[in-house]
């Protein structure tokens, strides 16, 4: 049995032990599924069903790597694209830590040549040592920190979703894909119609893109001794940039500000002005500046707060766009990584441990042989790392290095 083999088993084990607790969306006869298969690694898209219970028997009989099911309504989902007869589709958003910068990328990245599957851990060479090839992919380890950023960027999209655009929580749906991130989708009926325009608005508004400062009562008054600002404790975007500026007033070095684009003179004003700016502006909204410190400088700071400091959350435009968008079906398993997609209440975000919450195979172990690897963690234990080592490791362990070809069987 070769390795691919040996996690079909695994995942076809799953899907018969487990198919009960796997539901299908609402509206299951409206929606188009779509599933990746082991054997050929290409997509089956154009699936419909009209019950959950056919549903089931043809998931768990098909064991595919992913499970996908459409956002959109259709009249015949098993028709070709353009004779489906679209109804509607729920609004999704997707996080990804790929999408994010993060300090520790470089540590934790592997390619994996096309041609022979060699998988090493680093940047791609420029030919494969194994086979002299020069077309790889690049893969990401599963990564803590990458994990906690996503997590903090899905807690501000329901900030938003629900303080600023009014939907109720019981509406929003968030889901840990098993890899890398999140995906939120809100079912509601009235949002069910919008246009691609309309939701890429949405987009617009929820990322700060396009955020004109003065609209929001950001402005610069008196030739530009004195900025006329807004509260922390205001609502929307009026809040978060005020929290977001004093963050860069109270906590910022010489050198990030410089970074920022701000001249030496007025950071050092800045600097040595910084307690009574920051009394002041716990009195009253209109923050006096000081020599030296102009309203030009605000507006670098404001402006640095709305695009690189991730005031707004960072959502995929193309997934939330996209009215045909197929998207991965709550406690299925990822392919990549052979931990479940996980449903999250949004009170419980804070609380949730994805490495701990998406594991699937809780039982047995199983000798690999790895080739290079990162170290990871998979529930409560760390693993790795590890270089050409045979190794005797728990199942979802193991699962997870052979599905990120980084291992092979003993």
């Amino acid at each position: 049995m070769n390795e691919r083999d040996f996690v079909k088993q695994k995942f076809a084990e799953y899907y018969k032990k487990n198919i009960k607790q796997i539901h299908p969306p609402a509206s299951i006869g409206k929606r188009e599924f779509g599933f990746v298969l082991f054997e050929e690694k290409m997509m089956v898209r154009h699936k419909g069903f009209r019950t959950e219970d056919n549903f089931r028997s043809y998931l768990a009989s098909l064991a595919p790597s992913n499970v996908y099911y459409s956002s959109a309504y259709y009249e015949r989902p098993e028709e070709p694209m353009e004779k489906k007869g679209w109804l509607g589709a729920d609004l999704i958003f997707d996080i990804d830590a790929d999408h994010m910068e993060t300090p520790c990328k470089s540590g934790h990245e592997y390619w994996i040549c096309e041609p022979c599957q060699n998988a090493v851990k680093g940047m791609p060479p420029e030919v494969c040592p194994r086979c002299g090839g020069s077309k790889f992919k690049e893969e990401p380890w599963l990564c803590e920190t990458c994990l906690e950023t996503a997590k903090k960027e899905i807690q501000k999209l329901v900030e938003f979703l629900v303080n600023d655009l009014g939907f109720q929580q019981e509406e929003i749906e968030i889901c840990f894909s098993g890899q890398r991130g999140y995906h939120a989708c809100v079912s509601n009926i009235e949002i069910q119609q919008i246009d691609q325009t309309a939701r890429k608005e949405i987009v617009d508004y929820i990322s700060g893109t396009g955020l004109n400062p003065e609209l929001y009562g950001w402005m610069a008054t008196g030739h530009g001794k004195e900025l006329t600002g807004r509260d922390l404790n205001d609502p929307g975007w009026y809040g978060r940039v005020a929290k977001g500026v004093y963050g860069v007033i109270s906590s910022y070095t010489p050198q990030q500000m410089e970074q920022i684009g701000i001249k030496k003179a007025a950071v050092r004003a800045l600097v040595a002005n910084r307690d009574f700016i920051l009394r002041n502006w716990s009195s009253t909204t209109n923050w006096r500046t000081v020599k030296g410190v102009e309203g030009k400088v605000w507006s670098q700071i404001i402006e640095h707060v709305i695009n690189k400091r991730r005031v707004g959350a960072v959502v995929d435009s193309v997934v939330t766009t996209d009215t045909h968008r197929l998207i991965r079906l709550p406690f299925s398993l990822h392919g990549k990584t052979g931990l479940m997609a996980v449903k999250v209440p949004a009170d419980s975000l804070d609380r949730f441990d994805p490495l701990r919450e998406s594991v699937a195979f809780m039982e047995g172990a199983l000798k690999i042989r790895v080739n290079e690897a990162h170290r990871f963690r998979i529930g409560d234990e760390e693993y790795g790392p590890y270089d050409g080592e045979t190794v005797t490791l728990p199942m979802a362990a193991a699962v997870y290095l052979l599905c990120k070809r980084a291992a092979t069987l003993a």
